[in-house]
């Protein structure tokens, strides 16, 4: 299947993966780049997300909850800090999320990776209804 960047507008984009299972992070961001997004990562632990944070442009993120034993949230702190939306991805369903990010659209693993992008291109306004920016 084939994603057109009409389906899920991401030009311009710079979307941050979080995630340490290289196949997976490899297929999502296949799907973001032909949806005309510029990936930045994987990052494939917190520590590596932040350092590309904090030297990269990032719109949106998807982040892997649990990465090799290590929480992400504070990544996702981090993104909240600065009002850039992201999505979990992960194997947890969203009742192991704290309070505080039960608000956050997750998408339990095996997802898939087309309907996801469509779903960060609603996040940022980029679905098709607008145009591009």
């Amino acid at each position: 299947m084939t994603l057109s960047r009409s389906q899920a507008n991401l030009i311009n984009r710079h979307v941050l993966i979080v995630e340490d299972e290289y196949f997976i992070a490899d297929d999502i961001a296949q799907v973001l780049e032909q949806a005309g997004a510029a990936v930045v990562g994987p990052a494939p632990n917190p520590e590596t997300a932040l350092v590309l944070l904090a030297s990269a442009r990032i719109d949106i993120a998807v982040l892997d909850i649990e990465l090799h034993g290590k929480l992400v949230f504070p990544v996702a702190d981090f993104l909240r800090a600065r009002a850039i939306p992201f999505i979990f991805a992960t194997g947890y369903s969203q009742a192991f999320l704290p309070a505080e990010y039960r608000d956050v659209a997750t998408w339990e693993k095996p997802f898939d990776a087309y309907a996801l992008a469509l779903a960060l291109a609603s996040l940022t306004g980029d679905d098709g209804s607008s145009p591009a920016l």
